[in-house]
């Protein structure tokens, strides 16, 4: 699957749910959600997030933030 930019999405390799930055190469780079470092991912492992996964991340940037872990 190859995204559009600006798409949420999960790389099922990781497990990690972030948005779609670009691609390059073979790969498509996301970034996590509330930002990052970016990461490359398969495209055959990146498929669409679900609302509840995107809601799920934006809980735990929003909690983290609250705790001073992230700015």
């Amino acid at each position: 699957m190859m995204p559009p930019v600006g798409a949420h999405a999960v790389d099922t390799g990781t497990g990690r749910v972030g948005v779609v930055m670009g691609h390059e190469g073979p790969y498509v780079q996301m970034r996590p959600y509330g930002g990052g470092r970016e990461w490359d991912a398969e495209p055959r492992a990146v498929r669409a997030a679900t609302t509840a996964e995107r809601l799920s991340a934006a809980t735990a940037y929003t909690n983290a933030r609250s705790r001073g872990e992230v700015p």
